[in-house]
């Protein structure tokens, strides 16, 4: 069969994708564009806010319209929470976030036998990882490596936990294993994702932590770039400090959630650190690392939030000194607590969205400034206009070379000779 997915949401969702492609492929079937004809159409949901819900929505209505004789599946986030929507869409196959394999099987069952059915399990009764095939697209540089699935920390305004249960971490021999197989296949960089790859260990009960598997990797995987996914600030420990900086393989970017900088805040939305242990994270990685990039998220206007509470939030991530910052205005989540709360007006939360967001380009500018005269080993991925871009381990974006050279998964020393605020642009050094 001819079998395209439209991917919405994170990255744990997208390796996902990746991982039911392989599994499809060995079994025979084909992968296509979502543009294209297909027999079968998935949408891999996102439920991460009600806009994200209304995007899958969306794409189910519009395949259904244009494809009405194909079959029509629905995977992710969106379908584990919210059952009760899945009667008013006209969908073959609806199934959460659990158990890929065995979704692949019932969607063949529906395009052989086009019976329509409901596979949603009980979340919360879920205690083994799911262990998927590693691997990215065909020509890619980077492959991620999902190694933890699940969140236990009910944040305030996220419905994440209810979508994917508590957590399960893969065994570190499985880990290793994986990452070795990446390694082999030609991949450069492995990237550590999950939904809160911090409680990497946390169900195994034996001692082990996000600091071991991260050393397990490097060590199956010598000589490939590990970088890693977004880091809870308590993680981030004298001890965890120690043993990263001694991994000549580990990028040095570290993308720390803060949500805000304000501790009465921080409160209400129930985070597990106030700004001091947010500042401690980030003085710790700057001692053990030669101008590491710090990188986070920011969400303004959170339900009660005061403007003195933002001046706060203003002053922390200036301290702070962030290579680059996600911001978004708050967007209610039904079904979360803080949907309940007495919400800000929308044009504030937009207009504090604006300040912050000029603060991060302020800080932004400065440490792609700071990179000049540096010399980095830089992943070279594609062209771009007329000079080959790619990545230095920090994660700042590199043009340098010709759009003509042989780069392509290449690592080559690059001095950094400037930057226009958004690239650092240099010259490769002779080998």
């Amino acid at each position: 069969m001819k079998i395209a997915i439209c991917t919405l949401g994170c990255k744990v969702n997208q390796y996902e994708t990746q991982a039911m492609e392989r599994l499809l492929r060995a079994r025979g079937h084909e992968i296509v564009d979502f543009a294209q004809a297909a027999d079968v159409y998935v949408v891999n949901s996102c439920s991460v806010t009600a806009v994200s819900d209304q995007k899958s929505r969306q794409a189910l209505h519009k395949i259904r319209r244009q494809r009405p004789g194909a079959v029509l599946a629905l995977c992710g986030c969106y379908a584990q929470t919210h059952p009760e929507d899945m009667r008013e869409l006209d969908v073959d196959l609806i199934a959460g976030t659990g158990d890929r394999t065995g979704f692949i099987t019932l969607l063949e069952q529906a395009a052989d036998e086009r019976a329509r059915v409901t596979a949603i399990d009980r979340v919360f009764d879920r205690r083994e990882f799911e262990v998927l095939p590693a691997g990215g697209l065909e020509d890619r540089t980077r492959a991620m490596l999902k190694v933890e699935d699940g969140c236990v920390n009910f944040c305030a305004y996220c419905i994440i936990p209810y979508a994917r249960g508590p957590v399960r971490s893969l065994p570190l021999e499985r880990a290793a294993e994986q990452a070795a197989s990446l390694a082999a296949a030609g991949y450069r960089e492995i990237v550590l994702t999950g939904i809160e790859i911090s409680s990497w260990g946390a169900d195994l009960k034996n001692g082990l932590s996000l600091v071991d598997l991260i050393e397990t990797v490097c060590a199956a995987a010598p000589g490939v770039r590990i970088r890693l996914g977004s880091l809870e600030p308590r993680t981030v420990t004298e001890d965890f400090c120690r043993r990263c900086a001694d991994l000549p393989d580990l990028c040095p970017q570290f993308h720390l959630s803060l949500q805000s900088g304000c501790d009465e805040t921080l409160r209400r939305m129930n985070r597990k650190y106030d700004t001091a242990r947010y500042l401690q994270s980030v003085e710790l990685l700057n001692s053990h690392f030669d101008r590491p990039a710090l990188t986070t998220d920011l969400i303004t206007g959170f339900p009660e939030e005061t403007e003195e509470e933002f001046r706060q939030t203003l002053d922390l991530i200036r301290k702070c000194g962030f290579a680059r910052m996600h911001i978004f205005p708050y967007s209610i989540r039904p079904g979360t607590q803080a949907a309940k709360m007495a919400q800000v007006p929308k044009a504030v939360k937009a207009e504090r969205a604006r300040r912050a967001a000029a603060a991060a380009e302020e800080m932004r500018r400065s440490y792609l400034q700071g990179c000049a005269g540096q010399t980095y080993p830089v992943l070279f991925e594609q062209p771009k206009g007329s000079r080959f871009f790619g990545h230095a381990p920090n994660y700042t974006e590199v043009l340098a070379g010709t759009a003509d050279a042989v780069l392509h998964n290449r690592i080559r020393n690059v001095r950094i000779t400037g930057t226009d605020g958004e690239i650092l642009t240099g010259e490769i050094l002779e080998d």
